[in-house]
């Protein structure tokens, strides 16, 4: 079976292809990257530009792949998403089990919650049952009870900027198979399954937005979108350095740190400015351009969880960075100071074939939706299934709508 995920991010196109073997087994076949244009923090703003870098990246993809890509999944960012924990309840006729119209009728309850009309779901993803005020049921199917409870995580995205997406893709050729989360994505290929039974803050850096996503125990209990990435630390340094924002980027993918005792100090960089002239700038002082806009990043991806889950430090476990600006050097030793808690760098994993192109933060999304598609499609393993499942295709039974969703669940 093959499975393709397209990250449209603000400063790079990816399309990742992958190859699902019988047993579950993924092996990533083809890959694409291109420079984006065409978005702002994650929303587009010329459908030409984008439908562009997505056709050429697709390509890429293609040639490498050997195949031909029709359908894919897709990843959504953006400041205009929203997400909110919303709870169903059901009840049960007295001296019956739990049955799949029971479990249906608690999660379309929950889903009912009132967004505003210029938002769309993307999301339904259940986090936990209650039966009779009893928690932490993961499967509440043939248990006795008289009242099901439910906690269902909600995400909902910017119909125009929705609207644009889909255009730009199928402008490209390609029909839009799923939307997922970005963050959500890149969680699903990146963590590991020590932390799926964890509390893990995960923050993926972006060129033009950063994902903020809380899993716990593999499921997605809160979601975020910062309006800041690795384009703002680009424009820093162009801003107080004097130079064209292409010599920051180059000057900063390969002299940065995100901490000025991270660079060598004997480093001297001679920096092309503005108008011919050199500068001549220790490696520190670059850093220490870089690190208070890492340092923000990194209070607001705390701050959204503070608010929306309570202290941090309490919340979760363990903190994983993922995404391009997670490839930031000293990044991993600046979050452990910053949030007092095990921080790692986080990279796809447990995929075969063309490892060495994709085992990098920067295609955590693209790898990540590949994964998504699986859990869709129902071909993931049970050791690694992603726990959460979107809602699921109008016009199915509802029992096998339950089905399938909880066998995606567990």
């Amino acid at each position: 079976m093959i499975i393709a995920g397209l990250d449209v991010g603000t400063t790079k196109v990816t399309t990742v292809i992958g190859e699902v073997a019988p047993d579950g087994e993924l092996d990533i076949i083809g890959e694409g990257t291109v420079p984006s244009q065409g978005l702002k923090r994650g929303v587009v703003v010329n459908l030409e530009k984008t439908t562009e870098a997505i056709r050429q990246s697709l390509h890429q993809a293609e040639r490498v792949a050997g195949v031909k890509v029709e359908g894919v999944y897709v990843g959504v960012g953006g400041s205009h998403l929203r997400s909110v924990t919303s709870q169903g309840l059901a009840a049960i006729r007295r001296g019956y089990s739990i049955a799949p119209q029971d479990v249906e009728r608690a999660i379309e309850q929950a889903r009912a919650y009132p967004f505003d009309a210029d938002l769309e779901l993307i999301h339904a993803l259940p986090l936990e049952f209650k039966v009779d005020g009893q928690e932490g049921i993961r499967d509440p199917l043939g248990m006795a009870g008289v009242r099901l409870e439910v906690q269902v995580h909600l995400v909902a995205a910017g119909r125009g900027p929705l609207a644009n997406l889909r255009r730009a893709v199928e402008d490209a050729g390609l029909t839009i198979l799923g939307l997922a989360y970005q963050g959500y994505a890149s969680g699903l290929s990146v963590l590991t399954p020590e932390e799926e039974t964890m509390n893990v803050l995960l923050v993926d850096l972006g060129g033009g937005t950063t994902s903020v996503a809380v899993f716990r125990q593999g499921r997605l209990a809160h979601s975020a979108a910062i309006p800041i990435g690795g384009e703002h630390v680009t424009h820093d340094i162009a801003q107080l350095l004097k130079i064209p924002a292409e010599e920051a980027e180059r000057v900063k993918r390969k002299y940065g740190a995100a901490l000025p005792e991270m660079a060598d100090p004997e480093l001297v960089l001679e920096i092309n400015q503005e108008g011919g002239a050199f500068a001549a700038v220790p490696a520190p002082e670059l850093a220490r351009i870089i690190r208070p806009r890492l340092r923000e990043i990194l209070h607001l991806a705390r701050a959204s969880v503070d608010e929306a889950l309570g202290p941090l430090e309490i919340a979760v476990n363990r903190v994983v960075l993922t995404g391009g600006g997670a490839m930031m050097r000293g990044l991993d030793t600046l979050a452990r100071n910053q949030y007092n808690l095990p921080v790692r760098i986080g990279k796809p994993t447990r995929v075969g074939g063309l490892v060495d192109v994709v085992a990098s933060p920067a295609h955590a999304a693209a790898v990540g939706l590949v994964r998504y598609g699986m859990a869709e499609r129902g071909t993931q393993p049970q050791d690694s299934r992603p726990r959460q499942r979107r809602e699921a295709p109008s016009g199915e039974g509802i029992w096998k709508r339950i089905k399938e969703i909880l066998n995606n669940l567990f």
